[in-house]
């Protein structure tokens, strides 16, 4: 399969949700593309209209119709056909280049391409990708040493994905329970989460998570879940000392909720609170976790430890894996059988793992973090701070929001188009940024200046 690049003078358009109509009836159509033909028994009409208007190229007009063609559509994409990738920078099929400060969701913690990277995931996928848990495989149980030593935990779960580790941790709080309290016949069961959470996608984590127009449409969903607000210390203490929660799920920083900080009192207040009830406190730190804020973990900065922490986005720099780390008396309450994945740290995704995080627990890869990171906040409310529509930049270590009074929409799109990929967090209306970790003063820089450039479309 070649690699493809048309090289064009003309800047992307904003993103435009594009309508498409689909009529199936009996008998037989073709979909077409560079590689191959596909054939099925219906007939369909797919309409797109507008793309050639909108200023994509050839390649990039092709693949967002065929997308529009056999995917299930889940996602408003951004209109961006990326190819490759090297550091900080991704290029389109077109050839454009860009500045990556989404880091896919908070996931390439080395960027793209490292070398470390990809001689660990060449060399494991020579030796051995997959057996399944059935048996032992090295990788696996030397990527756990090293979490565990570098951690609160003694035991890890792997999983495949963050929203799967929460789902394990909700298990695992629920057995707790019942090993905790042999002679109820009703445990602790309930759980605690918190405004603006984001905690997954399956049913248990959608159960946690907030917002209201992510669950209603899949209702019933989890029953059990009361939403206090984020660091209302009060509120949490009075109802886990009724003696029904059986965990609470929080965020240190609250990654797609705004890029908001908990404070030190507020976590030691759950804390307390958890260890007199003999409920659990369970750290999500899927975002916020393994270097992003500038320490390993987001929690060491607040000095308060959960029972459980969940994992996932750069564990593995680009593959998909998750963990739920545990205490030894959470572990206990676990016996073989009660839960499992069959794809869960597998040895290629493991090695890869075990790369990511040699790498980020270097000596003076973490301050460098928190030292780019501070550098990043202070140039941004140098330069932003005094513009009308920015209300607050906050964030630790390269995990930055910068709130605005308006939908933060115009602003990304006006980024893309100059070269520069942010994210939305918050209510839409806070920019997020949470570059690679090996980004450069001189990459933010530059980022700067292009969200200088572009912030007065908020004005339109």
């Amino acid at each position: 399969m070649s690699s493809i690049h048309l090289f064009l003078s003309n800047s992307i358009s904003p993103a435009t949700y594009l309508h498409r109509s689909c009529t199936l009836q009996s008998g037989r159509f073709s979909i077409p593309s560079n590689y191959f033909k596909v054939t099925a028994c219906v007939n369909a009409e797919v309409k797109a209209p507008g793309l050639a208007k909108l200023g994509f190229g050839a390649v990039t007009k092709e693949v967002m119709e065929d997308e529009g063609r056999v995917l299930v559509g889940t996602y408003a994409r951004t209109p961006v056909v990326l190819s490759s990738g090297k550091g900080c920078k991704l290029y389109d099929v077109e050839g454009r280049e860009y500045l990556d400060l989404t880091a896919g969701i908070a996931v390439n913690a080395l960027g793209h391409g490292d070398p470390d990277w990809i001689r660990a995931v060449t060399e494991q996928a020579n030796l051995l990708t997959h057996v399944s848990n059935v048996y032992y495989s090295i990788p696996q149980v030397e990527l756990a040493k090293r979490l565990v030593a570098c951690s609160f935990a003694d035991r890890v779960f792997f999983s495949n994905s963050g929203t799967e580790a929460n789902e394990a941790a909700i298990k695992f709080a629920r057995k707790f329970q019942r090993i905790l309290h042999p002679e109820a016949i009703h445990p602790p069961t309930k759980f605690i989460s918190f405004s603006n959470s984001f905690h997954g996608r399956t049913l248990g984590a959608l159960a946690l998570t907030s917002k209201e127009h992510y669950r209603a449409p899949f209702e019933p969903i989890m029953p059990g879940v009361t939403f206090l607000e984020y660091g209302n210390s009060q509120a949490a203490i009075e109802l886990i000392q009724s003696g029904t929660i059986a965990a609470v799920f929080v965020e240190p920083l609250q990654g797609e909720g705004g890029i908001y900080s908990a404070t030190k009192e507020f976590l030691q207040s759950l804390r307390t609170a958890c260890d007199d009830a003999g409920s659990l406190l369970v750290f999500d730190e899927v975002q916020c976790g393994l270097g992003r804020t500038g320490d390993l973990w987001a929690h060491e900065a607040y000095d308060v430890f959960p029972d459980i922490m969940t994992l996932a986005k750069p564990l593995a720099g680009g593959l998909p894996i998750g963990a739920a780390l545990v205490t030894e008396r959470v572990a206990a309450a676990m016996e073989f059988g009660d839960h499992g994945s069959t794809f869960a740290g597998g040895p290629l995704v493991c090695n890869a793992a075990v790369a990511v995080l040699d790498k980020i627990t270097k000596p003076g890869f973490l301050t460098s973090v928190a030292t780019k990171g501070k550098y990043f906040k202070d140039i941004l409310m140098q330069k932003l701070g005094g513009n009308s529509h920015v209300r607050e930049v906050r964030g630790l270590g390269l995990i930055i929001g910068i709130e605005l009074d308006v939908s933060a929409s115009p602003l990304v799109d006006a980024c893309r188009q100059s070269g520069l990929l942010v994210l939305t967090a918050g209510k839409g209306n806070v920019v997020r940024l949470v570059p690679p970790l090996i980004i450069s003063e001189q990459e933010l820089d530059r980022a700067t200046e292009i969200l200088l450039k572009c912030l007065p479309v908020l004005d339109g």
